[in-house]
């Protein structure tokens, strides 16, 4: 168990790494970085320099922010790892997971593709086992997540999920919202070490 804090000092941002994504995606990746310098909080990541994942990195450290990338070796190349910065190199996606959970007081969900998705689903079915009550925000631009609201949101309606599991994040439209919203969610709380087989 951790001890019971409310300290919000580390943000891990879960993003895409595609280059191809919408220019104002990589635009609000990069103030978000920003954003987190300038409030002193350090960006956790996946460590690559592409996509979103690599504009969130970039306006965080060209702010003068704390910057881990958390990477697996396979991925050094294809994601090209962002070496500017702090950087740790894992074995495996399993290990960049959690060690990216570990090191985290709260989650920030950018526009992403699978990967994202996988991220996030694991990151909440935890926090609907009560593995952790860490804060969760979504930056829904253009309701980009609204489909995936639905389909939790059907899960519930089919009792499948509690209906409490609704509450277990927050979704802002801009990105000036998401620290606001991290610090209101935010408690006190004892979180459990999460068992990875």
């Amino acid at each position: 168990m951790a001890a019971a804090s409310q300290r919000l000092d580390s943000v891990c941002v879960f993003c895409g790494s595609s280059e191809a994504a919408d220019p104002a995606f990589l635009a609000a990746a990069r103030q978000l970085g920003q954003t987190l310098a300038e409030a002193d909080l350090r960006l956790v990541y996946g460590g690559g320099g592409v996509g979103l994942m690599g504009a969130c990195a970039r306006g965080a450290h060209e702010a003068g922010g704390r910057v881990l990338g958390i990477i697996p070796d396979f991925l050094m190349g294809r994601e090209r790892a962002l070496e500017t910065v702090e950087h740790v190199i894992v074995s495996n996606m399993h290990e960049r997971k959690m060690m990216m959970f570990e090191r985290s007081d709260g989650f920030v969900i950018l526009p992403g593709g699978i990967g994202t998705l996988e991220e996030v689903v694991e990151l909440l079915s935890w926090r609907r086992l009560d593995l952790h009550a860490k804060p969760v925000v979504f930056y829904n631009p253009r309701n980009f997540w609204k489909t995936l609201f639905d389909c939790f949101q059907m899960t519930v309606d089919e009792h499948l999920t509690p209906a409490d599991f609704m509450g277990s994040w927050r979704a802002v439209e801009r990105i000036e919202e998401i620290l606001p919203a991290l610090k209101a969610t935010a408690q006190p709380q004892a979180d459990a070490v999460v068992q990875k087989a």
